[in-house]
């Protein structure tokens, strides 16, 4: 049987570091499991905004290089697509070659959250919008060209709704827009008009203080899908999932899917934390995101069930032994994380292990 084809995309800041730490974690589960996976690493160490900042001399150099990463890396997904991988990681690139890529590919990003009873899906429009512009510089002034448009607004809806559905049986109870709607003179009213009738579901258009306003005084609906423009929904994915997500967002790994035709719906996992550039090489980095974006790979992409539930039961042992990086309240060392995390997900059930540097670490 041929091994599955996992991709792997490194950008600048603690990218470097994080990598390894996927691939280690991704095998050992494989591993354990009696199976294994391909990993194709893009031959392109993507920038960072601080590595670009260090490097470009200008507005034009800055803009050449971010061209350049955003090309290189759309031609790695696609490539990748054809191939036939069917999941990416990625670790943090330029936000600006990352929306040019998100654009041109058709990406939405997606996060099921609950609230007590309620459950709920997140879709980010991260194909259109302010967030994937193009900018054109003339002395001291910056032009950004945005557009929007009813092919990509009907594609994000349907799959908004396709997704819901298979994430619960009885699909979804409405879908709630959240976009600044009333700067496109209308358009997205006509366009999502007879969406309702046509997908069997109440769609209704919100702006996102309303939708902010609702989430705050009344909760979500259960089944509720709300799709959102990036402009709102960049910043309140964090507050979405302090509030309902129960987890903080340096732990967290989240979902990306490409929905251009012939990217045959390519998913890409990434940390929600950025690039770190300040911590790099000081083996400081927080790999909990990492590690969980490992398992939910190993589970959904490379025939591991149960890697997602194994994975969290190492972290949760690993963290109750006092084992975690500076920004968790520990002083523990990524390496450290990583090995502790990986001697959890190899020992028998019910083994308790010591926390490293202790009298019994190392005595099994």
């Amino acid at each position: 049987m041929t091994a599955p084809l996992i991709a792997l995309a490194v950008g600048r800041g603690t990218g470097p570091e994080l990598a390894p730490v996927f691939e280690r974690v991704l095998h050992r589960i494989t591993g354990l499991h009696g199976t294994r996976v391909e990993v194709v690493r893009s031959p392109r160490l993507y920038h960072s905004y601080v590595s670009l900042r260090a490097e470009a001399a200008g507005t034009g150099e800055f803009a050449r290089l971010t061209e350049q990463d955003a090309a290189h890396y759309e031609r790695f997904c696609r490539e990748q697509a054809a191939a036939g991988v069917r999941a990416v990681f990625r670790t943090a690139i330029n936000a600006q070659s990352l929306y040019l890529v998100r654009q041109r590919l058709t990406a939405v990003k997606v996060e099921p959250l609950t609230a007590g009873s309620a459950r709920m899906l997140l879709v980010r429009d991260q194909a259109q919008g302010f967030y994937t512009g193009e900018n054109r510089h003339t002395p001291d002034t910056v032009v950004r060209t945005m557009e929007f448009s009813r092919s990509v607004t009907d594609q994000v809806l349907r799959y908004a709704v396709d997704r819901a559905r298979a994430l619960w049986p009885d699909g979804p109870s409405r879908v709630v827009m959240a976009y600044k709607y009333h700067l496109l003179d209308g358009a997205l009213d006509e366009w999502t008009g007879g969406m309702s009738d046509e997908l069997g579901v109440a769609v209704e258009l919100f702006q996102p203080d309303t939708v902010n306003r609702n989430l705050i005084t009344h909760g979500p609906e259960d089944r509720t899908v709300l799709v959102a423009g990036n402009e709102w929904a960049d910043i309140m994915h964090v507050m979405l999932l302090d509030r309902y997500g129960a987890e903080r967002q340096e732990n967290r790994c989240t979902e990306n899917v490409h929905l251009r035709a012939g990217l045959n719906e390519l998913v890409e996992y990434q940390t929600v934390h950025g690039s770190a550039d300040d911590l790099a090489g000081r083996d400081a980095v927080n790999p909990v995101a990492t590690i969980r974006a490992a398992a939910r790979v190993a589970e959904r992409h490379a025939g591991c069930p149960g890697a997602e539930a194994a994975a969290e039961a190492a972290l949760a042992a690993v963290q109750d032994r006092g084992v975690r990086t500076p920004d968790l309240g520990g002083e523990s060392r990524t390496t450290e994380v990583v090995e502790a995390v990986l001697a959890e997900l190899a020992a028998p059930a019910g083994t308790r292990l010591p926390a490293p540097g202790s009298a019994t670490a190392g005595v099994r």
